[in-house]
């Protein structure tokens, strides 16, 4: 209850009401951001959304500056058809004459889709979960200043095996035979991103460890709760249960051992000693920065030159490709897959 009556504290720092703000649940993919996002929808009082709405890192981006009403009706044509709207539980009607005369910005329309959800389901608060959001903090707390962030946490050994099962993270052409490396720096990227964004944003964000949140969730729960001014009572939310807290949404499902393994220090049994030693020499600094004891001594430690160089060459990499999509016309061209499409606007063919 300590770290629960500190934020109660921090919070009154803060400004409008905090029991109305927007939250937004952000990490490193595979980190626990759908457990703790439908934690809170089985809590009560918020939309219940159940997708991802990558305003930030696609709409907005792929559609371009949505003060112009072209570009406006260009989103809606997309998105109307994808399951981004279906999940949304809206009718046409009810979402596109506001998204065409107020929306100005990826985050009036991520407000107003909320928003409109909101009011169509009697409560008076939403949440987000789109973990690459993570990038866009900046934005997002200029765009909706109210937003309050929770930034989860996952030790970035589980990440990286999980990651490496369902090959998101994609090597360079000539690191093939050490794929399940770049997952680890990806997380070191995005997780250091996250945490340098969000010591800029003082009371209005908070870290958790996704292992508290398994291993310790009372009181885990009173800290969040303290921190959005939200009652989140575990029993109720174990009544209420939504999403992935009744269908764990693991990257090992379909071994047979989902359910029943532990998904805190799962690397342990999945990675081999010179395995866990390459990954602690490519991350172990901000694995220990982020309360996680290192296993491998450090004479253990891989200090050859290749991998000396992927710690250097990956995270300038992450950074052009970032850049490029956010930064440059070849944001226009990025792919709606995300979207979830169904039936592609005929206007789609030869973009």
């Amino acid at each position: 209850m300590n770290a629960a009556s500190e934020i109660l504290k921090q919070r009154n720092a803060g400004s409008g009401s905090r029991s109305k703000a927007p939250v937004f649940v952000l990490g490193c993919g595979r980190s626990g951001t759908k457990l703790l996002y439908h934690t809170l929808l089985s809590a009560g009082g918020f939309a219940n959304y159940h997708s991802e709405s990558n305003t930030f890192n696609l709409l907005g981006l792929r559609f371009g500056n949505l003060a112009r009403r072209g570009n406006r009706r260009a989103l809606l044509d997309h998105w109307l058809h994808s399951k981004l709207f279906y999940r949304s539980g809206l009718t046409r009607e009810e979402i596109e004459p506001r998204i065409l005369e107020e929306c100005r910005s990826a985050g009036d329309f991520l407000r107003i889709l909320m928003e409109t959800i909101a009011r169509k389901q009697g409560v008076e608060r939403w949440a987000e979960c789109t973990p690459l959001h993570l990038l866009y903090l900046p934005l997002i707390k200029k765009l909706i200043p109210e937003a309050l962030i929770i930034h989860i946490i996952r030790d970035g050994r589980d990440v990286t095996v999980s990651l490496d099962r369902i090959a998101w993270i994609k090597p360079l052409p000539w690191d093939k035979k050490r794929k399940l490396l770049v997952p680890a720096i990806f997380w070191r990227w995005i997780v250091s991103k996250g945490r340098k964004y969000g010591r800029a944003m003082g009371a209005d964000y908070l870290e958790v460890h996704y292992e508290a949140l398994v291993e310790k969730p009372r009181e885990t729960l009173a800290q969040i709760g303290a921190f959005i001014d939200h009652d989140l009572d575990y029993d109720r939310i174990q009544q209420n249960a939504q999403g992935s807290m009744v269908d764990p949404n693991s990257s090992f499902r379909g071994d047979g051992q989902e359910k029943g393994s532990n998904p805190v220090g799962r690397w342990r049994t999945v990675l081999s000693p010179d395995q866990i030693a390459q990954i602690e020499t490519l991350i172990g600094d901000l694995l220990e920065k982020t309360g996680y004891e290192l296993v491998m001594p450090a004479a253990r430690h891989d200090r050859s030159f290749s991998l000396s160089l992927m710690r250097l060459v990956y995270p300038i990499y992450f950074d052009a490709k970032l850049w490029l999509k956010s930064a440059t016309p070849l944001a226009r061209i990025a792919a709606t897959g995300r979207m979830g499409i169904s039936d592609p606007p005929s206007s789609e063919t030869g973009s």
